[in-house]
């Protein structure tokens, strides 16, 4: 069981160094080591206690992912802080860091792109094939068309694949042009240690002149930090005037990210694409891949029964694929409905309930405000009209995870006319009583359909 624990630890280890930077590695996940292990849980030798509140602050729902957890789900992990080596170094002469060089190619300073996520890889579904579209549009052209192209979803949805997939098209097709991808903190640590050393300047040249193609990842990380938003906003204008392409991902749009109203205008200026939580098919289809690639067979049966029971995000599906893998290679069975309740009964979630449409929601709104249908998807523009095809809108944002283009066209609008009845009622309801009343008689109808 202890080679087994230290098998996944090592899995996880190997996930996390795809999604930070390598200081952020060196300085707080490379210093952990595996004490002991069991099936119920496992002991971590921690150098204090900031490296434990990191670990779980940025990391919990990967590690309840890999690691043993306990009846709440959370990861099971008990943290000893290690004994400090005290050591008298015999030197009068100051240890002096060296400043970090930054050279006129964008490999010198780059977190690396994963050669897992290509587009090739990436399982396309009516919950992302838009954002997939957007990004082939950027790779093909970048700079030409959708600039900057920000991508938008929930956690492990595919958000850094599609990111890391852009960077290698445009890498194998344009090899004139330099791509940087980044993630947010590492750009804030980057900035940190230049103005330590006294170099932003060289930060600044290599930024607005070395780069083509940017990709920053999580800019929702920019949050609460003025002084480095401002500098990452000054970089991003000099880059959009110099037609240089940028792609950002974050968990939010733009409109509901903590940044000054400039960032968020400016994100704004190109496309901005939901990646949404993949239906059924498709989560079938990426745990097959994802089993292909270890090796594994699943059959047709289990993966649908998993498909089913984990559906929040692509990560929790590979995590899953990652356990199963282990389990069976090292018990030596094979991949029933049993086994994979047995082995993976705390990541298995209640099946959920019936997906809302938003015919439903069009149904339960002219019930509530006494209008057809019809009126609604309609072109009247009287105040009759008007609001309950605002407040259906609202709705179908609230409830539905679909991309707002998909919803838009539901109605026969575009994305920014649902855009303006979100806001338009978030506004009023929290002054109207009235209206917040409907509303609530408008949800308590569709959960009652």
């Amino acid at each position: 069981m202890l080679t087994y624990t230290c098998d996944v630890w090592t899995q996880f280890l190997e996930f996390v160094k795809t999604h930070c930077s390598k200081t952020a590695f060196g300085n707080w996940i490379e210093p952990i080591n595996v004490l002991e292990s069991s099936s119920d849980a496992i002991t971590l030798e921690i150098p204090n206690i900031f490296v434990r509140e990191y670990l779980l602050s940025n990391y919990k729902k990967e590690l309840a992912a890999f690691l043993p957890v306990n009846a709440n789900g959370e990861p099971s992990i008990n943290f000893v802080v290690a004994t400090p080596n005290l050591k008298v170094v015999a030197s009068s002469t100051p240890i002096i860091k060296a400043p970090i060089s930054l050279n006129a190619t964008a490999d010198s300073y780059e977190f690396k792109l994963n050669q897992n996520y290509r587009f090739e890889t990436f399982i396309e579904g009516p919950a992302n094939q838009f954002v997939k579209s957007a990004a082939i549009g950027v790779a093909n052209r970048p700079g030409q068309s959708y600039n900057p192209l920000f991508i938008h979803g929930g956690v492990g949805l595919g958000k850094t694949h599609i990111l890391h997939s852009i960077g290698h098209h445009i890498r194998e097709n344009n090899k004139k042009l330099r791509v940087h991808c980044i993630t947010t903190e590492a750009f804030i640590n980057d900035l940190v240690d230049h103005l330590r050393n006294k170099s932003v300047d060289k930060m600044k040249r290599f930024y607005r002149t070395d780069v083509d193609v940017l990709l920053v990842d999580d800019i929702q990380f920019l949050q609460n930090r003025l002084n480095f938003e401002e500098e990452f906003c000054n970089t991003f204008e000099t880059l959009i005037n110099q037609n240089k392409q940028i792609v950002i991902t974050s968990d939010k749009p733009p409109a509901q990210l903590k940044l000054s109203e400039r960032m968020i205008a400016r994100m704004e200026w190109g496309l901005v694409a939901h990646i949404g939580v993949p239906e059924l098919e498709t989560r079938v289809a990426i745990l097959q891949h994802k089993a292909r690639q270890r090796g594994l067979d699943i059959p047709h049966r289990v993966a649908f029964f998993l498909a089913e029971h984990l559906y929040n995000n692509v990560r929790q599906l590979e995590g899953a694929v990652n356990r199963l893998s282990a389990h069976c290679r090292l018990m030596d069975l094979d991949i029933t409905e049993e086994l994979v309740e047995q082995s993976l009964r705390e990541m298995l979630q209640q099946v959920p309930r019936q997906r809302i449409s938003v015919d439903q929601i069009l149904k339960s709104v002219a019930a509530v405000f006494q209008v057809r249908v019809s009126d609604i998807k309609g072109t009247t523009r009287t105040k009759e009209v008007a609001l309950p095809r605002q407040v259906a809108m609202y709705l179908s944002c609230k409830l539905i995870k679909e991309s707002l283009q998909m919803l838009a066209a539901s109605f026969g609008k575009t994305h920014s006319t649902l855009l303006h009845a979100c806001k338009n009622i978030e506004k009023r309801i929290a002054a109207e009583e009235t209206l917040r009343r409907q509303i609530s008689m408008v949800e308590r109808h569709i959960n009652a359909q």
